[in-house]
């Protein structure tokens, strides 16, 4: 018996730590497996924690037939079939209020239950050797308008589409996760494609597959930074694209065009703002493959920089074409802490400190 097929055998006479040893080697991409099905941080790490539990009371249910990610897999897709039934929830248009429409029809979607996904818990995936048989994580299926896009479409279909299209598994593979027909499979995954179609960006088929951000991205950041530290919405506004939108979840807020978010930095930035004469930090950082930076500030009698907001941006022909606002509750899970002291240590340059990732 091979060292692998002793560990399994161990485990599933229930010897707790053999168990813990064997499932939690796909603990990251099951996380993110269940990330993609309910577009939630915190709740893919619910999911993951009920999917092991679920595997161990029903260790018996494992034949050898499959592989033991396969047999995960299949027991975290039911996992969030079932929150989903249980929670049922749908994407719905924004009001589209006094603001411009990106384009006629086409309000962007609410999705309340939206979260950034840390890039530091991606990068393991295809780089630690725990999970050999893991894909890469690219970015045109982690990013936040994929991500977003997905939500609209019914849980199975949902699922079928992540197990086909993402993952890669094949028709007959994707059926017996699901427990359905191969036809049922090809049927759902049709109308999935279709419905996906229509709320993608146009540019979809544009983004490039690395994740390395490149030298114009960098210093697109680095002037956005810059901008948002001098509280300067003139400046922020040089950075955008002429359609460029912005979202807030889970606020119920979107601005779209250059002229609407810029209004919305003067008033956020200006007198009658409880932010208003407070000084900024920014902290770079990346989420779903995208650049972000972490806000931080420093009211009037304070005396240090607290966390205040996770800006998530979309670039594009060297332009931000949409910036996803976050509340900073998830930045601990990015390795960036809660506060910032009043000066960086000398000769730090601002914003490094406290950030493993800068200079990405």
């Amino acid at each position: 018996m091979t060292e692998e097929g002793a560990l399994v055998a161990a485990a599933l006479a229930g010897d707790d730590r053999a168990f813990t040893g064997l499932v939690e080697r796909h603990r990251r991409e099951l996380r993110v497996h269940c990330y993609r099905m309910l577009g939630s941080f915190e709740e893919s790490e619910d999911l993951v924690q009920e999917t092991f539990l679920r595997a161990w009371r029903g260790r018996g249910t494992f034949q050898g037939r499959s592989t033991v990610r396969a047999w995960l897999y299949r027991i975290a897709t039911n996992a969030c079939l079932d929150f989903l039934d249980r929670h049922p929830r749908h994407p719905r248009p924004h009001d589209a209020g006094p603001v411009r429409r990106p384009r006629p029809g086409s309000p962007p979607a609410d999705v309340p239950w939206l979260q950034p996904y840390p890039d530091r818990l991606l990068e393991p995936i295809a780089s630690d050797g725990m999970e050999p048989d893991a894909a890469v994580v690219g970015r045109e299926t982690i990013e936040l308008a994929f991500l977003a896009a997905i939500q609209h479409l019914p849980p199975r279909q949902r699922a079928a589409l992540i197990l086909r299209d993402v993952l890669g598994w094949s028709a007959g593979e994707t059926a017996a996760q699901l427990e359905t027909s191969v036809d049922s499979v090809k049927s759902a995954l049709k109308r999935a494609r279709s419905t996906l179609r229509t709320h993608l960006p146009e540019r979809r088929l544009e983004w490039a597959p690395s994740t390395a951000p490149t030298a114009q991205e960098r210093e697109l950041l680095r002037r956005f930074m810059d901008a948002h530290d001098r509280a300067d919405p003139a400046a922020l506004a040089e950075l955008l694209s002429e359609d460029v939108r912005m979202t807030m979840p889970p606020l119920p807020f979107w601005f779209s065009g250059r002229d609407a978010v810029e209004a919305f930095a003067v008033h956020a930035f200006g007198p009658g703002s409880p932010l208003h004469g407070g000084r900024w930090r920014s902290v770079p950082t990346r989420a779903n493959r995208q650049p972000a930076v972490a806000g931080y500030i420093r009211l009037p009698g304070e005396s240090a920089y607290r966390a205040q907001v996770l800006n998530v941006l979309r670039i594009a022909d060297g332009r931000i074409t949409e910036i996803v606002v976050f509340e900073p509750r998830l930045l601990a899970a990015f390795g960036l802490p809660p506060t910032l002291p009043s000066a960086p240590p000398t000769g730090t340059p601002t914003g490094t400190a406290a950030n493993p990732v800068a200079g990405q």
